[in-house]
């Protein structure tokens, strides 16, 4: 979990809550309960960083005023959806002290200008276009962070004409984000391979060209032969 920790306190807001989306079925599926775990280490990490939740036994003196400030998400602000989850698993979830949302956003989730770290652990290629445009503009997308799949292993699987046409906000945010990959481990190498943590410094998003947060339309994926979520309703 340390690992994100410098991505998470750089320049930028750090997170004060998180949307976790796609955990799957942690109560029979081992690659799950690990990336469930990872998730209760990060939040934990986080906490811990800040000094929040209580003492930790060790004293380490007043923070200097220059210091970047640490990330700071306590498990009530950690809010999570699959709608693959059983009663049980559910159950669970509530009782670490998560939340559970009410309904499948479809990733389309807007942070309301609250910084905000989703995790998406081997999610759908559109959960991520999908929220991306629920949050398109600099000032939002610049208080997002995402650990999930590489948007470069996207760009280097898919065809550009398809990554543009069926995933266009994850095309066109290319140029405005940095990515840094997961350190790998031997043992979990199936549970986070091709994971990388996502933010959007404002500059490099400012850098972008006008006519890129012109185009705002919502996606519907008509043409994707290969939607990788579970809609609303189903």
């Amino acid at each position: 979990a340390g690992a994100v920790r410098a991505p998470l306190s750089g320049p930028a807001e750090p997170p004060a809550r998180c949307v976790c989306y796609g955990l799957g079925r942690f109560g029979r599926c081992p690659a799950a309960r690990y990336q469930l775990a990872f998730l209760l280490l990060l939040l934990d990490e986080l906490r811990v960083s800040t000094g929040a939740g209580g003492s930790t036994g060790l004293s380490t003196g007043p923070v200097p005023a220059h210091a970047a400030p640490s990330p700071q998400v306590p498990p009530g602000r950690c809010a999570l959806f699959d709608p693959a989850f059983s009663v049980r698993e559910a159950a669970a979830l509530r009782a670490l002290g998560l939340c559970l949302l009410p309904e499948n956003e479809e990733g389309k989730h807007g942070v309301e200008g609250a910084a905000t770290l989703f995790y998406m652990v081997h999610c759908g290629k559109a959960l991520y276009n999908n929220l991306l445009w629920s949050n398109w503009s600099p000032a939002a997308l610049s208080k997002l962070v995402i650990i999930g799949n590489s948007f470069r292993g996207i760009e280097e699987r898919l065809l550009s004409r398809i990554l543009e046409r069926d995933y266009s906000y994850i095309a066109k945010v290319l140029k405005g984000v940095e990515e840094v990959a997961l350190p790998t481990h031997p043992r979990y190498l199936d549970t986070f391979n091709d994971t990388s943590v996502h933010w959007f410094p404002l500059d490099k998003l400012q850098e972008l060209s006008p006519e890129v947060w012109d185009f705002v339309e919502e996606p519907m994926y008509q043409d994707c032969e290969d939607l990788e979520i579970i809609r609303k309703g189903e």
